[in-house]
């Protein structure tokens, strides 16, 4: 008897939450689809309501359109006052945005240590930007003691879930051999992995291993396609990189046969049809 009443109770436990999350799942649906059909506005006001009963993603939804005056005037601060709410949840999003607040001091006082600690919380749950962005402090000394072997290592974790930057920024180790030992082959495969991923980076230091025959055998046609697809990229690719891709694209092709000239950019080309 008094099993049959617990199993009672427990199956009316178990409606009445799946009850409850179904009443917060729809609003917050609601409230992404008109985020997502970009009516700002109506999207903040749905979010509203679900961050101010606790609801991590709505709160730090609301931080993100307070940053970038989605349906509200742009407000720092206030950003940061929401990615605070949803961080202390373990919101990892929330963490490495308020981690990246307090590396640039955008609406919280720059604090280094705190950005790492944040970083950290969200990279432990496996964020891959927070575990690039921690590398890059450890690199930098920003915040902790700098550590190239433990820059790399967190770099490496980003760069095996596919984070381009964080794999050029782990052939640029392989390559100086500062935190691992050098090893060319290594760096050119990392160099691969980013610039396949179309990263300027990543295609720019390609192609001078290609260019200067490090880690791989020297090919000027590679070279070649691999500077022009770095500098042909948009503009908000780091204009000093760029500038440096087009100068070595135009030195290479001074230096190329026709024939060599012509499949380099028939090869960038069939490259970008791929992509």
């Amino acid at each position: 008897m008094r099993t049959t009443t617990f199993l009672r109770a427990l199956a009316v436990a178990i409606v009445l939450c799946c009850g409850m999350r179904q009443a917060l799942a729809g609003p917050f649906e609601d409230a992404q689809a008109a985020y997502d059909q970009k009516d700002y506005s109506r999207a903040f006001g749905l979010f509203k309501p679900l961050a101010d009963q606790g609801h991590a993603n709505a709160q730090y939804n609301l931080g993100v359109m307070c940053a970038n005056g989605q349906g509200v005037p742009q407000d720092h601060a206030e950003a940061v006052r929401w990615y605070h709410k949803a961080a202390d949840q373990g919101l990892a999003e929330a963490q490495f945005s308020l981690g990246l607040r307090y590396a640039t001091g955008q609406g919280a006082k720059k604090d280094y240590h705190e950005a790492v600690k944040l970083y950290r919380m969200a990279a432990e749950q496996g964020h891959a930007d927070a575990q690039f962005h921690l590398g890059i402090r450890y690199d930098w000394g920003e915040g902790v003691t700098e550590d190239p072997a433990e820059k790399v290592r967190w770099c490496r974790k980003a760069a095996e879930q596919g984070h381009a930057l964080a794999q050029n920024c782990l052939g640029n180790s392989y390559t100086s051999g500062r935190g691992v030992t050098r090893d060319y082959a290594e760096a050119v495969r990392w160099y691969s992995k980013a610039a396949n991923r179309g990263n300027a980076f990543g295609q720019y230091n390609l192609g001078l291993m290609y260019a200067e025959g490090k880690g791989v055998t020297q090919d000027v046609v590679l070279a070649h396609m691999w500077f022009s697809l770095a500098a042909d990229q948009g503009p908000d690719v780091n204009s000093i990189e760029q500038a440096l891709a087009q100068e070595r694209r135009d030195i290479s092709s001074n230096n190329l046969t026709k024939t060599q000239l012509a499949e380099a950019q028939s090869l960038a080309r069939e490259w970008k049809t791929k992509t």
